[in-house]
């Protein structure tokens, strides 16, 4: 079921069209980034690890989860191998979305505390 919204109309003057200089400027921006540069690749960085359906759900997993969960029971969970898993969880900690922690043979993930604050809060602006 499709909902009819209502018209809008808007009123733009049309200027007649001149040539300009090279590397001028056709017109001034009407809105401005509310992101800074370093802000928007710290965003893009956490937006990227997160962009692989395995990893989001990795992610779910780890968010859901009390404690550190170990490897051999995050690789049951999905259809490719453990150095795959291991792949994935590589690139959400280079993200610094998950930290991890060894115990002997066997390496615990989680999800640190606040990685995901940053973007949350982007997305809820």
């Amino acid at each position: 079921m499709a909902l009819a919204l209502p018209a809008m109309t808007i009123e733009l003057e049309l200027a007649p069209k001149t040539k300009r200089a090279k590397g001028e400027r056709c017109c001034d921006p009407i809105v401005h980034p509310d992101v800074e540069r370093r802000q928007a690749m710290e965003l893009a960085g956490v937006a990227k690890a997160l962009g692989d359906p395995i990893r989001l759900q990795l992610v779910d997993v780890l968010r859901k989860h009390a404690g550190k969960v170990c490897v051999c029971e995050l690789v049951p969970l999905f259809d490719v191998s453990q150095p795959t898993v291991s792949h994935h969880l590589k690139i959400l900690r280079d993200a610094g979305i998950v930290g991890s922690e060894r115990q002997g043979l066997w390496a615990y993930y989680y999800v640190l505390p606040g990685a995901l604050d940053t973007l949350s809060a982007w997305l809820g602006d």
